[in-house]
This record gives C-alpha cells, structure tokens and sequence, in this order.
C-alpha cells in the first residue's frame, strides 16, 4: 500500500474499566492490549483523502475485517505490549510503568545542575526507585532545544559513578543516550533498556549492541538533533508523520534481527514540535497502539505545559503533567518518563480506584 492510500486505524470512545468489561462480552468495546482500558469506536484515517470515519466496534469487526492489511493493523492494537525486565514481562503484573528521570548534567531545561555531585544523584535515583520508579532513566547529555552535543568522554564520566551505583543495588537501569561509545561503556553495568532520541541512527554499531545485552530499546521521533530540531519541525501532517517516522524505524530494527517485543515507541513530545503539534499529537496518541509497540509519553515539566496556568517554571508545572498524563493513562498509553515519581504515583493510584 503507497502512503498516498495508506489507511490508519485509531482507537477512541474510551470507557472506564467497569464498563467496558461489561460491553466486551457483547462485542461493543475492545481493550488496548493486555490492559485494562477498553474502547468502543475506531476512527479510521486515510491520508489520500485526508478524511476520518468514526464506527462502532461492531460495525468495524463486521465490515471492515475483510482487507488483510486493515486487520493486521487492527490486531496490533488488540496485542499484548510488553516490558521486559531480566526476561519478565512487567505488564503482566502493573497497567503502567515508571521511568524516574536523573539528568547528571549542567544544563538540562528542568533539573540542570541539580544532581552533577555523585552522591546528589544517587541519592536521588534511590529515592526515586523507592517511591515506585520501575526504572531510573540516566542521562549524561542535555537534549534540550539548542542544545550542543556532549563528547562521549564526558558523559561517561558524568553517568559511570550512578550507573555503577544502581547496578550494585539491583536497580533497573535505562540509560538516556544516543552514542555509541557511551552505550558500549555503560552496557558492561547491565543496561536494562536503552533510551536513543535518534532512533538507533548509526544502527550498525548499534544494534549489535542491542542485540548481545538482550535489552529493551525506546525510538523516540525527534527532526534533526537537539541543536537543529526546532528550525526542521515542518510536517504535512504532524500525527501520521511521526506515525510514519516510527512505524520506519520500527521496520529497520526488526528487519536488522531486534525482537519487536523488544521495542518500545516515544513520539517525542517537545523534541522538534512546537505547542500545537505538540497538543495534536497529545489528542491523538492512541493512533501509536496500532503499531504494535508499547509507548512511551514523556512530557513531564515541559514547556508546552507553561501555557496552562502560568507555570514559567519547570517546578511549578506537575499538575499539568499529571494532567496529560492521566488523559494518556486512560487511552492505554503504559509507560511514563517522569521527574515526580512519588506524586505520579499516588495520582495514577487514584485513579485506577476509582475506574
């Protein structure tokens, strides 16, 4: 199928889990995956036409199921996502998983400076895992807009104390970097994840990597680098671009012998978008599902989030952060990169008691 006729499928109508246990026994809703959110309409988009048609789920398992490409996008929504952490799905036991940030750099946009002290960042990342962070996200280099890009020297020296730190306490590592050299060097502390912002650009020397450590990796879409990204944010249609940018990346890996189970999909809030391509790619994110990987969202303390509220700075933008993220919570989204653990937390606690 050309991408001219290219047809996407994105789950909407979302009812809480009570109810759509209840509307899944007679066929009017399905859930994303193996969770526990249920949906009972699918939109159905068409980029050659540039139109939506919104149908039941009976309607859509009745007459639109006859064309083999629809129904494989369709049963990619339908699959079980899963996490692996030491060759255990995490998703079999939780709904959501939490990536705790640790930027160990001067200047990153929210906590530059913070954690440069060994002992600071360690003492963080504890804290962290001990308010319920599934893994702590380590990152030696700002990827803020504008942003140079740090040699590899230099980012190990900054992230090798923390990550030797996390290792000898059994502390699930994913490692925020998109060098090789420094994949390489901190692969050796048991890397459970590896959280590239290029997608595995120069996947040659870096999918070997991925291959031998067995571990999970996240393509995150992002125009450009860091330094270039906000002057190449230009998009015929910012939703199914990105969508096409990781359903590609997503074929190279696997194409390339990476396990898809083993991939996770970030569509890059705030990485080459300004607010509304931000903003429609966060009232369209369940269209992600149908590509089969879990997705990650990472919009915690962001500058989009400085619109609502007059939150100027990144510490006074956590409700508006829980806010996307319960909204991306209840369309299935399972994975979140957050700075506030203990309160993303307790706020996904509650909510989940009360559905």
């Amino acid at each position: 199928m050309t991408t001219k006729n290219k047809i996407y499928l994105k789950p909407t109508a979302f009812v809480g889990q009570t109810e759509g246990s209840y509307l899944e026994k007679n066929n009017l809703s399905r859930r994303i995956g193996n969770s526990n959110c249920f949906f009972t309409r699918i939109e159905i988009i068409s980029k050659g036409k540039l139109n939506t048609k919104a149908v039941s789920i009976k309607e859509f398992e009745k007459d639109f199921l006859n064309n083999k490409y629809t129904k494989s996008i369709y049963n990619r929504i339908l699959s079980p996502k899963k996490v692996f952490l030491k060759n255990k799905d995490l998703l079999k036991k939780q709904n959501y998983i939490i990536f705790g940030i640790l930027n160990v750099t001067p200047d990153s946009f929210s906590d530059g400076g913070f954690y440069l002290s060994s002992e600071k960042s360690k003492r963080k990342a504890k804290e962290m895992y001990n308010d319920g962070a599934d893994f702590i996200d380590v990152g030696g280099e700002s990827t803020r807009p504008g942003a140079e890009k740090v040699c590899s020297n230099e980012e190990c020296i900054r992230i090798l104390p923390v990550l030797q730190s996390l290792s000898s306490q059994n502390i699930p590592i994913s490692l925020d970097s998109r060098n090789y050299a420094t994949m390489q060097m901190s692969n050796y502390f048991g890397i459970s994840v590896f959280n590239d912002v290029s997608a595995l650009k120069d996947g040659k020397r870096k999918i070997p990597l991925i291959k031998e450590s067995s571990s999970m990796v996240i393509l995150m879409h992002m125009p450009g680098t860091p330094k270039t990204m906000m002057k190449r944010n230009q998009y015929d249609n910012v939703v199914l671009d990105v969508y096409n940018y990781l359903e590609a990346r997503i074929k190279y890996c696997v194409k390339s012998g990476i396990d898809r189970d083993k991939i996770i999909i970030d569509p890059g809030i705030g990485f080459g978008k300004d607010y509304i391509q931000n903003i429609k790619l966060l009232k369209n994110l369940s269209i992600f599902h149908s590509l089969g990987c879990p997705i990650m969202l990472g919009v915690s303390r962001k500058r989009l989030i400085s619109k609502f509220g007059k939150a100027t700075e990144p510490d006074e933008r956590l409700p508006g952060s829980l806010a996307i993220q319960l909204k991306a919570l209840n369309e299935g989204i399972q994975i979140f990169r957050v700075h506030d653990v203990r309160e993303t937390m307790q706020a996904f606690e509650a909510w989940e008691a009360t559905q």
